[in-house]
């Protein structure tokens, strides 16, 4: 009789227990999100190496995203394979974005005011306005070659490692001006 009592006892404690483990599990689950399609289909082997938010003024201005190899090196983020994903928190102009991109390939290394135009022009066309949840994806082959996609759809294309560089180095390079969003993008590292 005692047994048949601490059995059902048991069974009483993990039905109790079943939901929460449940939601723990689920919780778990949810904050580890899928990779961007038009990254499973060009960089299968990625995996989410970190994420943060970038904040302006105090202001949350999108979520950034690092999708990279197992085996990447920060040292050498220009020479790799990876993807770099921004989720906006707020509406924001396309062009504003642009402008600003420029200003911090900058911080990176220097460029000609011949070479900011073309950059600022691809640029205006690879990023268009965006709205709050919208996604801007930029994906680089270690080569020089990097694609945008805004929600999925590929806006933009340019060969050019040196751009490359300095654009992936907003957030990778040393020289950014957010050493705490780098720091998390390379957490999982």
């Amino acid at each position: 009789m005692p047994d048949l009592r601490r059995r059902k006892t048991l069974i009483w404690g993990i039905s109790l227990l079943a939901p929460t483990l449940t939601a723990m599990t689920n919780t778990v689950l949810a904050a580890t999100p899928a990779a961007p399609q038009e990254l499973r289909s060009t960089l299968p082997a990625a995996h989410l190496l970190g994420s943060g938010p970038m904040r302006f003024f105090g202001l949350r201005v999108y979520e950034a995203r690092l999708w990279a190899l197992p085996d990447f090196e920060p040292a050498q983020y220009a020479r790799q394979p990876f993807a770099l994903e921004l989720i906006y928190d707020r509406k924001l102009e396309g062009e504003a974005i642009a402008e600003r991109s420029i200003a911090e390939m900058r911080r990176v290394g220097s460029f000609s005011e011949q070479q900011a135009h073309q950059w600022l022009l691809l640029m205006t066309k690879a990023f268009p306005d965006v709205l709050a949840q919208d996604r801007l994806l930029g994906l680089t082959d270690g080569a020089g070659d990097v694609r945008f996609f805004h929600n999925g759809r590929e806006t933009a294309r340019i060969q050019d490692a040196e751009y490359a560089r300095l654009f992936f180095g907003i957030w990778l390079s040393e020289q950014t001006s957010a050493p705490g969003l780098r720091a998390a993008l390379l957490s999982k590292r």
